[in-house]
């Protein structure tokens, strides 16, 4: 499931073609996808300008000027592509501009869903009332790290996946800011220390910003909206290299199960 650099990568190369742009045409090739589309999707916003775009976690927000903000997540496959040579099969949704271009969201697993709630009432939205701040925003610091984990006895790897934690991190950039942090994916929540929550706010930060710099991260379905891969799995350090010497220490990288999720750690870099 993409995580926050492959939206945040979608996101930002929408932006030039979206913003600001009136919808001409909304057209829907199924009634649903994980949930069914909005009700009247095509009049609601056939005609509206979209104000902006932004982020939220894993999620994409879209504001009209009717008052009303359309909702994006992209599941597991779902992948948008702006003025595609050809149309392909589970082409889902089509949005076409007053400026001539052409916004093509395809899904073939069909994870992804849409949705709309009405502007400034966002963090109402079941989705969005329990989520934690966003890692490159302010309000995550050390204090709010430490105060999210505290009564926690989950391990620290495990915690950082869930959402009320922190917004947008999985499987992938979890496992790389421990290492970067030299954190041990074992360690339970509540006995990260201060410096530890600072190293580890500081190595979110980093490795979110400079995935987001590569384009994400493409593994098996993300793709950038000119259709192009991300290539920040390039420079994994130890997600998906079980068996493969860490580059700092020279020791094999393991690979665990937590809570169902495979996790990377180098054993002599995260104590």
């Amino acid at each position: 499931m993409p995580e926050l650099p492959e939206v945040e990568t979608v996101k930002r190369g929408l932006e030039p073609v979206l913003k600001h742009a009136v919808i001409r045409r909304l057209t829907l090739h199924r009634p649903d996808l994980r949930i069914p589309f909005p009700e009247r999707l095509s009049e609601r916003l056939e005609g509206r300008c979209c104000l902006g775009l932004r982020r939220r976690g894993k999620y994409i927000w879209a504001d009209f000027n009717n008052g009303e903000t359309l909702v994006i997540h992209l599941g597991m496959s779902g992948s948008f592509t702006i003025n595609p040579h050809k149309s392909r099969p589970h082409d889902h949704l089509v949005i076409e501009t007053e400026n001539g271009d052409k916004i093509v969201y395809n899904d073939p697993r069909r994870f992804g869903m849409f949705f709309i709630v009405t502007t400034g009432q966002e963090a109402a939205h079941s989705a969005f009332a329990r989520m934690g701040p966003e890692p490159l925003g302010n309000e995550f610091n050390a204090p709010s790290l430490l105060h999210a984990l505290k009564n926690r006895h989950t391990p620290v790897k495990v915690a950082l996946l869930d959402q009320s934690v922190v917004a947008g991190i999985g499987n992938i950039y979890a496992c790389e800011a421990l290492y970067m942090a030299g954190i041990s994916p074992l360690t339970k929540s509540s006995a990260i220390t201060v410096e530890q929550a600072n190293t580890l706010v500081t190595a979110i930060r980093e490795v979110l910003n400079l995935a987001i710099a590569s384009g994400g991260s493409s593994l098996r379905d993300h793709i950038q909206t000119d259709g192009t891969m991300g290539y920040f799995q390039h420079s994994f350090k130890v997600y998906g290299r079980a068996g493969e010497t860490c580059g700092e220490t020279g020791d094999i990288i393991q690979k665990i199960i937590q809570a169902g999720r495979s996790t990377f750690y180098c054993p002599a870099k995260q104590r």
